[in-house]
């Protein structure tokens, strides 16, 4: 059994043991700085870090966003992309919560010492993920 670096490079925890060694790039672990270089939606993000050669995205942690195929849901992507497209970012890692079931990499954002996940859910209207 092999594990699709491609199209999931974050291993979550559960996978770490059994593909650590396999992977064909450094495993996130801990908080780090990037370069936002797409708004995917209005809580996840693809970023460039100097540690890898492609870009990766990040979803915010306990942050929650309407699909862009629902109201609300353009807007939102243009609020987070008019803040933060092109821009150097500080994305926070829950070593417990790193990767979410889609095999994307969990984060707390921050940009010029805003927490833009905490705006976002302002921006939204919405409520923090009840763990």
């Amino acid at each position: 059994m092999t594990h699709d670096f491609k199209r999931f490079p974050e291993l979550g925890n559960s996978q770490m043991q059994m593909y650590y060694w396999e992977s064909p790039h450094k495993q996130i672990l801990n908080s780090f700085n990037a370069k936002v270089v797409k708004v995917t939606d209005g809580d996840t993000i693809r970023v460039m870090w100097e540690e890898r050669d492609f870009s990766f995205p990040v979803r915010f942690l306990d942050t929650d966003a309407p699909e862009l195929d629902v109201e609300g849901g353009e807007e939102s992507r243009k609020w987070l992309e008019d803040l933060i497209m092109g821009e150097e970012v500080f994305i926070e890692v829950d070593r417990t919560n790193r990767v979410e079931k889609w095999g994307r990499l969990l984060g707390t954002i921050f940009h010029e010492g805003m927490n833009i996940n905490e705006l976002s859910m302002l921006e939204n209207k919405s409520v923090p993920f009840i763990k």
